[in-house]
């Protein structure tokens, strides 16, 4: 019951302190995890040659998540503006 009970204070605690809204936050967490994405592509369209199809796919989907950054830099400006930062 002890070790429990410390477990559940350490998980009551989670999220306690926060910089930014978790809105905010997920904002830029996914926008982090987009960028990543879209600079590996990069690697995976070049591990494909020779392979038309496999380096359309990742042309494709790194073409999607450009897109998906780019609204979500745009989000992140209207948050900025409205002083939520």
């Amino acid at each position: 019951m002890g070790i429990q009970q410390g477990t559940q204070e350490h998980e009551a605690h989670i999220g306690d302190t926060k910089a930014i809204a978790n809105h905010d936050h997920d904002l830029i967490h996914e926008m982090s995890k987009r960028l990543d994405g879209v600079w590996r592509y990069d690697q995976y369209i070049a591990n494909a040659e020779g392979n038309g199809d496999l380096q359309n796919l990742w042309k494709d989907l790194k073409q999607q998540d450009q897109k998906i950054v780019e609204r979500l830099k745009d989000l992140v400006r209207q948050e900025i503006k409205k002083g939520c930062f």
